[in-house]
């Protein structure tokens, strides 16, 4: 259960006929970072943290819930830089902890990139909703909804009286596409999606900070009315909500089996997207909280009632809104479903998962079987799940893996500190400690039922592994066998 991987084995194992083409730049990878980080977070979550949690507080929920991206970061930045192959947290556990934690993290890391894609869809299909309404074209609302409604603090189900969400089983069909196509040519889109959600991100920032009112940030931390509802407990719970709008900077190390020179750009990727979409949550939750007060932005399109409330002045802005949010959280979904086939990759190569999921396709060069599959399953999970029950299920899963990669530094160091690092986690050894301390305060801010929900899905995991992974796994045939 706890063989290792060699650094040595991991590195050969990339190299040869059949592997994933080396195509992405620092630059590349920066903005794919980017490109998974500002999405649902900002353009919806961030309303929601604010109205029910941390009132204007909310931009020390993103500086909190930052800090704990910024430590696990550095970490990652370390084994990105010293392990260069795909399979992101999987493959350091495997490296440092054994097969069976990197069982664990493999399975989780699903919670994180397959669950995103899905969280993600839904919230593009309300934009698109609205923003076609706008031209009198009406997406009746059973074909654009989820069939169910949940209630976070009870854990209750109730019917919407929808049948499906089509718009948001659309967007991932054609991202899955997209994928299965080429690294580059998504890349490339992403690229362009970046730049245009970047310019309207900056058109709100800087229109807006001349409509902030005063009387709206104060008090800026609203006085404490229950369990997570404002005061310093709030800004607690705001930052295990608003977690989900860093997700995605991880997703850069899962490239790292298709990057030029992995060793230097995989940690400019990770902590320079990182840095600059810590800035600009900062802004854009202190220009949102300034213009309008933070009891009206529990919406599903906070940014779009901030411009509202400026009247005619900001009136043409609500156009390009809108395209910058369908923008955004396309390019989220596609870096989303990009990392899950890469882990389902790796895991394969180990045996831990059947064969046919390590399959690269000879003409593009992309894991085409674990890509298709990873999209239809989240064009099933979009279709009908609703989306606070699976932002909570992606954070949760993210912490864990956070957590269990800066424990991975801790062992790494004291086992094999002989490893050439071309970065090396700074401050040692208080940064990984932090960086798990961090994670899981915020795990302990989450409700209860995504605790249950979490516990059953790697109950699942488990049983996976004994009953298929364990025995067909390549390195322990190959020990036990000689």
């Amino acid at each position: 259960m706890f063989y290792k991987k060699s650094i040595d084995q991991l590195r050969a194992e990339c190299s040869g006929e059949g592997e994933l083409k080396r195509t992405l730049s620092a630059a590349n990878l920066i903005s794919l970072g980017i490109g998974a980080i500002i999405g649902a977070g900002i353009f919806t979550l961030t309303g929601t943290a604010a109205a029910l949690h941390a009132g204007p507080a909310v931009v020390l929920s993103f500086l909190l819930a930052g800090l704990a991206c910024a430590l696990a970061g550095l970490c990652y930045s370390e084994f990105a830089s010293m392990i260069p192959v795909a399979g992101s947290a999987y493959t350091y556990a495997y490296a440092t902890m054994g097969e069976f934690v990197a069982w664990i993290i493999g399975w989780d890391l699903i919670l994180e990139y397959l669950f995103a894609a899905s969280t993600v869809s839904v919230s593009w299909s309300g934009y698109v909703v609205s923003f076609l309404k706008d031209f009198g074209i009406q997406i009746p609302p059973h074909i654009a909804q989820s069939p169910f409604n949940y209630d976070s603090s009870t854990g209750v189900f109730t019917a919407t009286g929808a049948i499906i969400n089509l718009p948001a089983m659309f967007i991932v069909a054609l991202v899955t596409v997209l994928l299965t196509i080429g690294i580059k040519e998504s890349t490339k889109f992403n690229n362009i999606i970046v730049v245009v959600k970047l310019l309207v991100i900056f058109l709100f920032i800087g229109f807006g900070i001349s409509y902030i009112k005063p009387e709206n940030l104060t008090p800026f931390i609203p006085e404490n009315t229950g369990p997570g509802a404002f005061g310093f407990d709030g800004i607690l719970r705001g930052a295990g909500i608003i977690f989900f709008a860093y997700i995605g900077f991880d997703a850069v190390s899962t490239a790292a089996q298709e990057t030029k020179n992995p060793q230097k750009d995989m940690p400019k990727g990770i902590l320079g997207s990182l840095f600059l979409c810590t800035i600009i949550y900062v802004l854009v939750g202190w220009v949102m909280t300034g213009m309008v007060h933070y009891s009206n932005l529990d919406v599903p399109d906070p940014v779009a009632v901030a411009v509202n409330s400026a009247g005619e002045d900001l009136f043409w802005l609500r156009f390009p809104i809108k395209i910058g949010a369908i923008a955004g959280l396309s390019s989220v979904v596609l870096v989303m479903l990009m990392g899950q086939p890469r882990v389902f990759y790796s895991m394969s190569k180990d045996g831990l998962l059947p064969s046919s999921f390590a399959k690269v396709h000879p003409k593009f060069k992309t894991p085409y079987v674990t890509t298709i599959i990873t999209g239809f399953v989240a064009m099933i999970i979009g279709g009908l799940a609703p989306i606070n029950l699976l932002g909570e299920l992606v954070s949760i899963g993210t912490l864990l893996a956070f957590a269990i990669v800066c424990g991975g530094i801790l062992v790494l160091r004291y086992t094999h500190p002989e490893i050439p690092r071309t970065f090396k986690t700074p401050l040692f050894p208080y940064i990984p400690i932090l960086g798990i301390l961090v994670c899981l305060y915020l795990m302990y801010g989450l409700p209860w039922h995504t605790w249950e929900r979490l516990i059953i899905w790697m109950a699942i995991g488990i049983i996976i592994y004994f009953f298929y992974s364990r025995k067909h796994s390549k390195i322990r045939n190959s020990i036990t066998n000689k």
